[in-house]
């Protein structure tokens, strides 16, 4: 497999096309950001935890039925993913009231959400990725209303297979999104699961595990990340 031009370049990952056309490079960079890029660091080692570390998830995800652009690794800070037409739309499920959910409704951080909540955003860093609803979806054909009935289900696939992976590690899977892309015309999860997109914390403090430490200055944010991946038993040496 032959790496060759960037194809995309995001807050803290490159995509780079291949000489197969439905193959792409995932390169996981150390770039930090917050606050749709106002604060910005490197922090050493990130590239590699988040690559291996959404390895390690979009596996167990493969194992039970979901189906992901996940290939295989091919360096500490690169994989190998399948090229999808992404759907411009981020499903979100919050177990526990967290974030901007806080903010938005007046709630307390901390509340257990039962059900779980699931919200639509809209994939737009111009706009700083809006929350939207299906009728935004379908009105302006951001997706097709079939492939919005699988996104929802595979998101709460995910969800019963997650919650219960890190519960038996001792954390709580806060909240998460989630990006999917079409694939020979099958909805397919893509981008990435990494601390940087998820809250997690452990279960008996609730000490935060996840990328808040650093959009909160609380410090240790890669230890953090390392001590999530070796609860669930992923090496990164």
């Amino acid at each position: 497999m032959e790496k060759r031009e960037e194809l995309y370049s995001g807050k803290a990952k490159s995509v780079y096309t291949t000489d197969d056309p439905n193959r792409m490079v995932l390169l996981f960079r150390n770039d930090t950001s917050a606050f749709d890029g106002v604060k910005v660091e490197q922090l050493e080692r990130k590239g590699m935890v988040n690559n291996l570390f959404n390895a390690f998830i979009m596996q167990k995800l493969e194992d039970a039925g979901i189906a992901t652009h996940f290939e295989k690794v091919l360096s500490s800070q690169e994989s190998l993913v399948k090229r999808l037409e992404m759907i411009p739309v981020e499903c979100v499920v919050r177990n526990i009231a967290a974030g901007s959910i806080c903010k938005r409704l007046g709630v307390e951080e901390g509340i257990d959400l039962n059900p779980p909540t699931f919200e639509f955003f809209l994939k737009n860093d111009a706009l700083h990725d809006p929350m939207i609803n299906e009728f935004h979806i379908r009105s302006f054909g951001w997706a097709e209303p079939q492939h919005v009935e699988t996104m929802k289900e595979l998101t709460f696939k995910v969800n019963d297979v997650l919650k219960q992976l890190f519960l038996d590690a001792g954390m709580l899977l806060v909240d998460y999104k989630l990006e999917f892309g079409l694939f020979d015309g099958q909805v397919v999860l893509g981008d990435e699961f990494s601390p940087d997109g998820c809250r997690i914390w452990d279960k008996e403090t609730r000490k935060k595990l996840d990328k808040d430490r650093f959009r909160q200055g609380l410090g240790g944010v890669i230890e953090a990340y390392e001590e999530v991946g070796h609860r669930l038993g992923i090496k990164f040496d």
